[in-house]
């Protein structure tokens, strides 16, 4: 049974003076293009059984403003997170889910679909090393387990940037 898992940069953020990191709110393009990016994902995509998300505020924000109304894990661990920290959260997830959305920063995001990705000399694979921007989001593709997902298992499907 094919798995499907979509890795999502968080949207634009805004910087307002005196506000830590972790509390940064989405900018009004932030917000805008995470929207699209929900449209993009109903579109295009298999419905979403799970979320894990940061527990950043543009995180949360972002995956608001996209619409996706699967049920949510807020994980402290992928904020800051190594694709090492990712690809362990991947594999404890559960054999009920087929398409898993995970919601996160640069660099874990595209660092973490490139690990994942067998195919690194496809057009997405290209299109992902260039630059994974905000609310980017890469599709991946696995014929096993969550729990064996590891490097270089996954087929990179899609690369995508609403706009």
């Amino acid at each position: 049974m094919a798995r499907t898992l979509i890795l999502m940069r968080h949207g634009k953020s805004s910087y307002p003076p005196g506000v830590a990191d972790h509390d940064r709110p989405l900018a009004p393009r932030g917000r805008r293009e995470a929207a699209l990016a929900g449209d993009w994902l109903r579109a295009t995509q298999p419905q979403i059984d799970a979320v894990r998300c940061s527990t950043s505020v543009r995180t949360r924000e972002t995956l608001a403003a996209t619409g996706v109304t699967a049920p949510v894990l807020f994980e402290p661990s992928i904020y800051e997170a190594t694709p090492h920290t990712l690809v362990d959260l991947i594999q404890l997830t559960g054999d009920e889910v087929q398409t898993l959305l995970l919601v996160g920063h640069a660099p874990g995001m595209p660092w973490t679909a490139w690990e994942l990705a067998a195919n690194r000399e496809s057009e997405p694979a290209t299109e992902l090393s260039r630059k994974f921007p905000t609310s980017a989001l890469a599709v991946l593709e696995f014929d096993r387990p969550w729990a064996r997902a590891d490097a270089g298992t996954g087929e990179l499907l899609g690369f995508h940037v609403p706009r």
